[in-house]
Order: C-alpha cells, then structure tokens, then sequence
C-alpha cells in the first residue's frame, strides 16, 4: 500500500483550523478541517471521515491544496460549455445593432431578440436562442433604451456650428453691454399639459400589465417656463393661450428673475411667437434663437419630460382648474429644487469654454 502524497510543509494544524474558523465558505472550512487532522498526525481515513469523502477525494484536496493554498479548497465555476459565438460574431452583432435596420431589407423598423437570432443564422448558420443573444448584448454594452426624437428633416451640420459659435456669439452680446456686467444663459420654451394625458412605464412585476388611468377628453393649459442652469433658477407661468401676448408675460416673469446688475441671454426655438417683431423684449434680455428643428439644444425639453414623468403623468385632471393646480405644483416643486434645475440644464457646450 503506497503512502500518502505529503501535504506542503509552509502550514500545520493551528494555522489551517485558524483559516478554518474565519472563512464564510462552509466547503472550504470543512476541507480545512480534514487537512487540519493530517498536518497533528491522524490517518487519511480519519480526514476522509472529518470531511465525510473518500480517500480519493481527501486525495484531491491534498493536490489542489500543495498546488495553490487554501483558496484551491475554494469551489470554482464550472467552465461550461463553450460559447457558439466568436469575438468575429460579437463584433458583427454589435455593428449591426449600432445601424439599426433597414425596413426595405429587413422587414422591421427595429431589432428584436428574435430578428437578430435570424439573422445570426442566415448569415453564419449559428442556431441560438433569444436568450443567448439578450445575454450577448448586455454583455457588448447593449441596453433597451428609449429613443430621442430627431427631425427628419434636421440639418446636424446647423447644429454643431451653433454650438462652434456660441462662445464668440456670446462674446459679441457682451461687448454691447456696459463693463463688468454678468451674463446669464437662460433657455424657455412651452409645453401644452391636458387632460389627454401621458402614461409613463412603471415598476410591475414580470409578466402583468400594469394599468394606469387614461383621460380622452381634450382640455388643455401651457406652462410657459425658463431656467437659468447655472444658478438653478426657473421662472414660469401657466397660460391658457401660445401666443404673443403670453410670451411677453413670459418675458416679463424672466426679467424679474435675472439678478440686478446682470444681463439675460434668452436662448429660445424660432416659434412664431418668439420671433414677431411685437414682442416687447425687456431692457435686461437678449434674445437669441436655436438652429431650426433642434430641440435636442435645449434643456428646458428634458424639463418637460421630467415634470411628466414624476408629478404629471397618469393623473386624470378633472376640470381646466385642476390641471392649472396641478401645472403650477409641479413647477413650483422644480424651482425649489435648484439642484435639480443645474442637473437636468447644465451643458458642457454652453457653460464649460
């Protein structure tokens, strides 16, 4: 009978039951212990008894443990099967989900699990599961997000030249301006709040639908709102009409927010009503007007989405005086946050140059 394979000579008794007793992994505490009998003496059958194996297995333990410690007492993750796709497959998934599809050719306006499984198998002949591709994508950086909006007819070009030239824009504002005075960037714009309300996603358990409240009737507001991201101001007021005459209220409300002694640079979209000539501007704001069709440049749309998506979506408004209250609390709840004003406005092309 051959002896057993002699356990490495840098541990003994005391120090493996020491480990033993601060591991949070029972397997490998017991493991310990077993080994522990060996290093004071007792015989392997006693080891295999201590740790309720075989001797076969005490003898894998001894190989695992001489070979790297006692973290190979420590149960790794099984290898698995290997995986169907290569890092040629990935990267060929990732580029075209990246793209999107083309709804002439592919059929569809946008990748589902069980289109790209598709044409994962036209094109290499790989048979996976709808599973296995969300598994893949979550793991290339791929989440399911809800897309921005852009304008077909959006010119990008107009967009980054406005953002190119803001710096010189406004440098050319302040030097029609007395010395020393301060500029305030502020962005506005309207949003129509009715009793044809939004339904946001929310929190429901796997496999229901959720239900929330949907109002047909047609009865609306606007609240006319502006903020000042750097300061975390806002000033706003709900209106029954978009027009000019609301505007130069609105014109007049902004004013009064603008610190004495400093100059408002309103940077507003070109409605009709922000660039009619009957606008009485105050003395204390300059008005100047994004690219057409690019309200990704302001600020105040994410506003919007947030004051309906946290105070103002799935309500039902009762009557035009409920949806005043309710249009007014939830901007007043903003402009007493002005942490959340800088938070949602602040832009690195506007206020870091």
């Amino acid at each position: 009978m051959t002896s057993g394979i002699p356990l490495r000579d840098d541990f003994d008794g005391f120090a493996l039951r020491a480990l033993a007793k601060g591991t949070k992994d029972a397997a490998q505490a017991r493991r310990l212990l077993a080994l522990a009998e060996i290093y004071d003496g007792h015989s392997r059958s006693d080891a295999a008894r201590i740790g309720g194996v075989t001797l076969q297995i005490v003898r894998d333990w001894v190989i695992r443990f001489n070979a790297r410690g006692p973290s190979g007492l420590i149960n790794g993750k099984a290898p698995g099967n290997q995986g169907k796709l290569s890092d040629v497959h990935r990267q060929a998934l990732a580029k075209i989900v990246e793209s999107g599809p083309i709804p002439a050719v592919d059929g569809v306006v946008r990748w589902r699990r069980k289109d790209l499984v598709q044409w994962l198998f036209q094109e290499y002949r790989i048979s996976v599961d709808e599973t296995t591709i969300g598994r893949e994508l979550k793991a290339l950086g791929f989440a399911k997000l809800s897309a921005r909006p852009r304008h077909y007819a959006q010119n990008e070009g107009d967009l980054e030249s406005f953002k190119k030239k803001f710096p010189a824009t406004l440098a050319a504002i302040k030097s029609r301006l007395p010395k020393n005075v301060e500029i305030e960037l502020w962005w506005a714009d309207e949003a129509r709040i009715g009793q044809k309300n939004k339904i946001t996603r929310r929190w429901a358990r796997k496999g229901t639908r959720p239900l929330a409240p949907h109002d047909q009737r047609t009865m609306w507001t606007y609240i006319f709102g502006a903020i000042c991201p750097k300061k975390g101001k806002g000033a706003g007021l709900v209106l029954p009409y978009c027009d000019t005459s609301a505007m130069n209220q609105h014109l007049l409300e902004i004013s009064q927010a603008v610190d004495d002694g400093a100059h408002a640079v309103l940077i507003i979209d070109q409605a009709g009503w922000h660039v009619t000539p009957k606008l009485d501007v105050p003395d204390n704001i300059t008005l100047l007007f994004l690219p057409p069709r690019s309200p990704e440049l302001n600020p105040v749309e994410n506003v919007w989405q947030f004051l309906r998506d946290n105070w103002l979506s799935n309500r039902i408004f009762k009557d035009y005086e409920d949806i005043v209250a309710h249009c007014c609390d939830a901007w007043n709840k903003l402009v007493a946050q002005p942490w959340k004003i800088m938070s949602i406005g602040m832009r690195d092309w506007a206020h870091r140059f």
